[in-house]
């Protein structure tokens, strides 16, 4: 076990595209996503320790510790590798809660890649993976750390290499469940199934966000607003919506356009994780130690 206190990115993500290709009898969507991680993310300082004991710092107010993604997935990793080691988890939290930006699903896979190198309990991605999606349909993109396609209910993943652009991202001041979307009966659900390299030559866009722009006055507003300036569009189910430039100049160019009540941030597209930049810092540094 490693014991000192070592600092894990929680990134997050955006989906280039979203399309919604049929609905299955349970419920449940089929659809055809692209995800790939942002520069810009929570931070996890996470120590490692013997008592068996998941603690965290500091309380998220309304949410209870065994409802917290972060606790829900160490203990799940204890569970599947039978270990017996605890830790003290502090979040640094950046991103924001319900902005479709992969806030939650990304802690729980920090959680789970860091411990699993800190505990030395050696899951192997697809362990980790599956420990994940039963936690969250988005955790297994994180866990497994490239950017990806993903296809069924977005468990099946083709790792993908969609050009690393510069977004600008806004959070109009909304939280929007993300079952309200997939449960309106306006909502797309027959967009024909594409190949990948057909979906990457093609426009990108996004079923959900006609929907969105109806219900949500302050997303259309926010996303008319860019649209002047780049292609825009909503990730996942919102509320966040992003442009996307070729450069960082461009991309300051309109944040600078932007007025200072407005949630934003800048940020880089990555098709590898920052998490599994920093996991292999830390696995070189623990080989170079021994």
């Amino acid at each position: 076990m490693i014991t000192e206190t070592t600092h894990w990115p929680s990134p997050a993500k955006l989906n280039l595209f979203l399309y919604i290709t049929g609905r299955r009898d349970n419920g449940y969507h089929e659809l055809q996503t692209l995800f790939q991680f942002l520069d810009h993310g929570d931070d996890l300082a996470i120590t490692a320790n013997t008592s068996g004991e998941i603690t965290l710092s500091p309380e998220i107010p309304g949410v209870p510790l065994q409802d917290n993604l972060i606790w829900k997935a160490a203990k799940a990793l204890q569970l599947k590798s039978g270990c017996q080691h605890g830790a003290h988890i502090e979040l640094n939290k950046i991103l924001p809660m319900g902005g479709g930006i992969g806030g939650g699903s990304s802690n729980a896979a920090t959680t789970l890649v860091a411990l699993n190198f800190l505990w030395q309990t050696n899951l192997s991605d697809d362990e980790l993976a599956e420990i994940g999606l039963k936690l969250g349909a988005d955790v297994p993109v994180f866990t497994r750390g490239f950017a990806a396609f993903a296809e069924g209910v977005g468990e099946v993943l083709t790792k993908a290499e969609p050009e690393e652009k510069w977004y600008l991202v806004v959070r109009p001041d909304v939280s929007i469940a993300t079952v309200d979307i997939f449960t309106h009966p306006q909502l797309t659900r027959d967009t024909p199934k594409r190949a990948l390299a057909t979906l990457l030559d093609s426009d990108y866009g996004n079923d959900c966000e006609k929907i969105v722009r109806m219900l949500y006055q302050e997303v259309d507003k926010q996303l008319s607003w860019l649209l002047q300036y780049a292609p825009s569009r909503l990730t996942g189910t919102g509320s966040c919506v992003f442009a996307e430039f070729s450069s960082k100049k461009e991309a300051e160019s309109v944040l600078g356009k932007l007025p200072d009540t407005v949630s934003t941030f800048l940020a880089k597209g990555k098709n590898l994780s920052p998490l599994h930049e920093t996991l292999a810092k830390y696995r070189l540094a623990h080989k170079q130690s021994i």
